[in-house]
């Protein structure tokens, strides 16, 4: 049986998360989809919270996929799991030259484990968490790059902190 690996932060998960989901879920045999920390990052939600979110959001995608949270090195997750593939999405040049120097990493780290690179969806390539929260936080609409639960979420969280617009 192959199990991979799609690791993120998914703060929150957007369309170009869920292709890459439904895409990465038809290569293996069991999707493991790893919800982690990020210190450089800024999380707008809990890691509860993101499990939450996307285990609600993969509801009827078919397959065996699961949903779990890390807060180790990658590669000694990937291993836990029992994954002999890490998926990673690539939306354009910046992202690939990212991907290519940390799947160079952990080769080097564990070269049982393979990277696949798995391109977004050309009309979903420019969507970004980072992006999405930004176009929240200043009060734009994000329904082109998240589901409607998505986008309810966000904006419930941004009205809770009250930074609309700020």
């Amino acid at each position: 049986m192959k199990t991979g690996v799609y690791p993120g932060t998914f703060d929150p998960i957007t369309l170009g998360h869920m292709d890459i989901i439904r895409r990465g879920a038809k290569l293996v045999d069991r999707l493991v989809i790893g919800v982690t920390t990020n210190p450089s990052k800024s999380p707008m939600f809990s890691v509860d919270e993101r499990v939450a979110m996307v285990r609600r959001e993969i509801e009827g995608i078919g397959g065996d996929v699961a949903v779990v949270t890390f807060d180790s090195l990658l590669m000694d997750f990937a291993e836990r799991e029992g994954a002999t593939v890490i998926l990673r999405g690539l939306r354009a040049v910046a992202d690939f030259e990212y991907e290519y120097q940390m799947a160079g990493m952990n080769q080097q780290l564990n070269d049982r484990i393979e990277t696949v690179f798995l391109m977004a969806d050309v009309s979903l390539q420019p969507i970004a968490s980072r992006l999405v929260k930004e176009i929240a936080l200043f009060g734009g609409n994000i329904a082109k790059f998240v589901t409607p639960a998505v986008a309810a979420d966000v904006a419930a969280r941004v009205q809770a902190t009250g930074r609309k617009g700020a």
